[in-house]
């Protein structure tokens, strides 16, 4: 049996659903370097002289998942392929592990600049590129940005599969009855708290809130097909407090993620909602509306971190003109005419 997915194969990683990544990382570090190495050479392939599998009718399934995006634009700044993959990691002009890592550590967690993330997911996700190499390529680089390798390392590697082993062990992945027992109490004890504003889903997927930032950040997913990572903490969040419960909450934040994320449909797709909602892998915080002592986030904290105004700038300009320019060109482009960033 081989498990390309992962560097450690979810099983092997743990044999129980893990609390959180304290718990898993110990784990994960006990087993790393067995399976951390470089892939063997293949054999001689032998012939298949079995029983032929069914022909699959192509043209129809792609119909059929076209006509069900058929309102999901378009993008055009991924490339898929294994080529593409490598040109990402490792590519001489914007290549993350030659041209890019070192301002990881400092830069990820800042919606105003998109280059610093890997930019890996959707390769990620669509095996185009395994996690393994991306950590062995990672590793041969160290000494050059130790800790933006050891940052990326410990997303690539124990936080992604922190996910895989949610997902594997807890068949309610992706409904609050997966959440801890404090969670689903704290959730329960404020489900009919008064919300300040209450959206369908329709209006949400069509970035039709009170919160420029928030619509921002929707209209980020639908057209560029990756929203920033900070901002799907955010953007989650405000779907508990704008919906009748955190059931809808979850259900309409996994059904706009799965559509329209282009690395959707993943297990840190659902861990991503499910921390955000419903506080997997994460602790109690002070307990107040509607959130209870999920862990809160507001309008307010978010300007405090980075420049809001340009993160909204580049979205408008990146839906205004999605095929004339690169995303990180038209931020760029925003950013020179907002204020400075206030760190």
């Amino acid at each position: 049996q081989v498990d390309a997915h992962n560097v450690v194969p979810v099983w092997a990683a743990s044999g129980k659903l893990e609390y959180s990544a304290k718990t898993f990382r110990s784990k994960m570090n006990k087993v790393l370097d067995e399976y951390l190495v470089e892939f063997p050479e293949l054999g001689e392939v032998v012939p298949w002289d079995r029983e032929q599998p069914k022909d699959i009718d192509w043209d129809t399934l792609i119909d059929t998942v076209c006509s069900q995006a058929e309102d999901v634009p378009e993008i055009d700044w991924c490339e898929p392929g294994e080529a593409a993959a490598m040109e990402a990691l490792l590519g001489t002009k914007d290549g993350f592990l030659t041209k890019r890592i070192k301002s990881y550590d400092s830069d990820r967690n800042y919606p105003t600049k998109p280059m610093a993330l890997s930019g890996l997911s959707p390769y990620l996700h669509f095996g185009h590129i395994s996690a393994q190499r991306c950590a062995l390529e990672a590793k041969k680089r160290r000494h050059l940005s130790p800790k933006s390798v050891d940052a990326f390392l410990e997303e690539l590697i124990i936080r992604r599969e922190l996910a895989d082993n949610f997902c594997y062990y807890q068949p309610h992945y992706d409904s609050v009855a997966g959440a801890w027992e404090w969670a689903r109490k704290t959730l329960k004890d404020h489900a009919a708290d008064k919300r300040e504003h209450i959206y369908t889903r329709e209006q949400l997927e069509n970035a039709k809130t009170a919160d420029p930032l928030w619509n921002a950040s929707q209209l980020e997913m639908v057209h560029h097909g990756k929203m920033h990572g900070f901002m799907r903490m955010y953007w989650a969040k405000k779907i508990l407090e704008w919906t009748s419960g955190p059931e809808e909450a979850l259900s309409i934040a996994i059904y706009l993620n799965d559509k329209y994320h282009i690395d959707g449909r993943d297990p840190n797709g659902y861990v991503g909602c499910m921390w955000s909602i419903c506080g997997l892998h994460d602790q109690g915080w002070k307990e107040r509306p509607v959130f209870g002592k999920i862990r809160y986030m507001n309008y307010a904290g978010c300007k405090r971190k980075f420049n809001v105004d340009a993160y909204i700038s580049y979205v408008k300009r990146l839906v205004a003109q999605p095929k004339k320019r690169k995303p990180e060109e038209s931020l760029n482009s925003a950013a020179k005419y907002s204020k400075s960033e206030k760190d």
